[in-house]
């Protein structure tokens, strides 16, 4: 009798609460090879985080051969990340209805690289030298660069994610990621590159946003905020907790990352605040603001990129940041 009883009320605290909701399946692209500066979502979805909140999601990982955003518009994906202000700036200008729902890196994390000891220790001293970018770099910070210190096309160099023309030439100069090529030349020369930081010269924009479309934001806003939120709660987890988990399906996903890479890429993000700075410091990871973005539009537009007069709120919105989110909840 007793048993029955036990039953009876286990089927009664089922009845109450509900069906159980199926998780919403969501797939999220990524603009490069998995490693330590997707770290939140993979923790998130390693730790379970995007499962709290309802979510299935699948990460896809991007690279030189993957146009992600293409993806995104084509359908295939529900959400990407737009790299850079730049590229969200140039969604509005070709009247793509996407936008971004959050900033999760404060501080762009692109880079110039040199060999020390041959006097290219600044910005200013690489006006009129050989540099080497990709294509799509050329089409976007690298107008900052010219604008500011006066760098020319002249200068450019075809970039192939190859580090070998850059270490047989000790003059070279070249394009990076903060937590990544810096790591990988030290490993193969002995010696720390000298590395510039875009950020730390003037460039405001916004890096490795959440993007999506429009239509998605209206029809859907409560997947949209589940889903920043839990990534958000994920970049906390990994940068204040144990991102052990994080790190194995990195990994998993890509074979070629060792730990010590993966361990330098974390240590990147926090040394140099590239998530947690700016207005994310108060308002939470992922945070935007109004007047920042207007003024990155108003220096490029200066420097000839875009138009005046382009609507920027089509760029982004605000509606799902700024909620500080993970700050009282943080590891």
């Amino acid at each position: 009798m007793k048993r029955l009883a036990g039953w009876l009320a286990a089927l009664a605290l089922l009845a109450f609460a509900g069906p159980v909701r199926a998780e919403d399946k969501i797939r999220f692209g990524i603009d490069w090879t998995a490693e330590a500066e997707y770290g939140g979502y993979y923790q998130a979805v390693a730790t379970g985080i995007y499962k709290k909140h309802g979510l299935d999601v699948t990460i896809e990982q991007g690279g030189p051969q993957v146009n992600h955003l293409q993806l995104l518009i084509a359908g295939r994906l529900d959400f990407a990340i737009i790299s850079n202000s730049l590229l969200a700036l140039n969604l509005v200008q070709q009247n793509v209805p996407y936008r971004a729902v959050a900033a999760m890196f404060q501080k762009d994390p692109s880079v110039l690289i040199a060999h020390p000891g041959v006097g290219n220790d600044s910005f200013e001293a690489l006006k009129g030298k050989p540099i080497m970018i990709s294509a799509d770099t050329r089409a976007g910070w690298w107008n900052f660069l010219k604008a500011r210190f006066g760098y020319t096309d002249a200068q450019v160099r075809p970039y192939t994610f190859n580090l070998q023309p850059f270490l047989a030439d000790k003059n070279a100069i070249q394009q990076g990621f903060l937590g990544s090529e810096p790591f990988s030349i030290q490993q193969a020369t002995g010696q720390y590159p000298v590395v510039l930081l875009i950020a730390d010269a003037g460039y405001t924009g916004y890096g490795s946003m959440v993007g999506t479309s429009d239509k998605n934001i209206k029809q859907n806003p409560d997947l949209v905020r589940r889903f920043v939120d839990a990534s958000i709660e994920g970049w906390y987890s990994y940068l204040d907790g144990d991102p052990a988990p994080g790190n194995a399906l990195i990994r998993k996903a890509n074979p070629e990352m060792t730990d010590a890479l993966i361990a330098y890429g974390r240590d990147s993000l926090k040394k140099h605040g590239i998530l947690t700075s700016g207005d994310a410091a108060k308002n939470g990871i992922g945070a935007m603001n109004s007047a920042r973005w207007q003024e990155f539009y108003q220096s490029m537009s200066k420097a000839g990129l875009y138009p005046p007069g382009l609507d920027v709120t089509k760029a982004y919105t605000l509606e799902f940041v700024n909620h500080r989110v993970g700050l009282t909840a943080k590891p």
